[in-house]
């Protein structure tokens, strides 16, 4: 199994505590909301919301896979760290990963706002390769998902 790490981080003046309740605490209720064209769905499988859940994905009409499961793998509301990986879907078969993890951190920024921290961590199969191309696409989709949260806390200050 081949491993690649991509790493990201953006700054936002949004304080930790918000923009981790939207962007990961809220995200199966406010991302169909906000984003429609890219997440239609979420829906829990097995558990109760905390480590180990499993939930399915259906994405919007903008996204060409159809759908992707993924599990909590740590969450921890308090120091505001998400980890889960997607372990099934389109996107793993099609460019033959065993699975994708995501490490997320947010951190206290300049001037009460944040820091969001995250890594991308590819798991191949065999000696699969992650293009450049790939890695910056992705980068690019998270910021632009962020960034959407972002607008949307913002814009309903009385709601966070």
């Amino acid at each position: 199994m081949g491993v690649v790490t991509n790493h990201l981080e953006i700054v936002s003046s949004v304080p930790p505590e918000k923009i981790f309740k939207a962007f990961v605490l809220e995200a199966d209720v406010l991302l169909p909301k906000i984003v429609p064209q890219i997440f239609q769905s979420f829906e829990i499988l097995e558990g109760d919301g905390g480590a180990g859940t499993v939930k399915k994905i259906t994405f919007g009409d903008a996204v060409k896979f159809k759908h992707a499961k993924h599990r909590i793998d740590l969450l921890d509301k308090e120091k505001f760290i998400y980890h889960y990986s997607w372990v099934e879907g389109d996107i793993l078969s099609l460019h033959h990963y065993e699975k994708i993890s995501y490490e997320m951190k947010v951190e206290s920024g300049p001037d009460g706002g944040s820091i969001f921290k995250n890594a991308t961590i590819y798991h191949t199969h065999g000696d699969g390769k992650v293009s450049e191309e790939l890695l910056k696409e992705d980068n690019e989709k998270i910021f632009g998902l962020f960034k959407a949260v972002e607008g949307y806390v913002l814009a309903n200050p009385a709601a966070y």
